[in-house]
């Protein structure tokens, strides 16, 4: 039997992209962390590595590597732009992510083009697009 994804693990007030990160605006800064799916998928999450503020990102490169008990995961970027804040508390205790995966914010960028995040998934996009992956 398939299960489909909840739409209440997939808030709408976020965007997505399809390596499981989201997305959400807060004034001219970009707030990233990756999706309740992905933390569920890893499993315990161990280990976290961030960019450091002013690194550049570029979006659909990676930017981290997030580690579980079961794999070793990179992170890709979302948007293209400067990283003014990397969560440290997050980076000393990951398992934060496995708590709670959308307060559990990863990176704080000022986007290049904030006009970029309209092309990211919506919640009913993103849902579609867990239940193609199940496929």
């Amino acid at each position: 039997m398939t299960v489909r994804p909840s739409m209440s693990n997939i808030p709408a007030d976020l965007r997505y992209t399809n390596e499981h990160e989201w997305v959400k605006v807060e004034g001219d800064v970009v707030v990233v962390g990756i999706t309740d799916h992905a933390q569920d998928a890893l499993g315990d999450i161990v280990f976290l590595e961030l960019p450091a503020p002013g690194d550049a990102i570029e979006a659909g490169k990676h930017f981290g590597v997030v580690e579980s008990v079961k794999a070793v995961s990179d992170l890709f970027a979302p948007i293209t732009g400067e990283v003014v804040e990397a969560n440290e508390e997050l980076v000393d205790s990951p398992e934060g992510i496995n708590e709670d995966a959308y307060g559990a914010w990863m990176l704080k960028v000022k986007p290049a083009d904030a006009g970029v995040i309209d092309t990211l998934m919506d919640a009913a996009a993103y849902e579609g697009f867990l239940a193609s992956e199940e496929k």
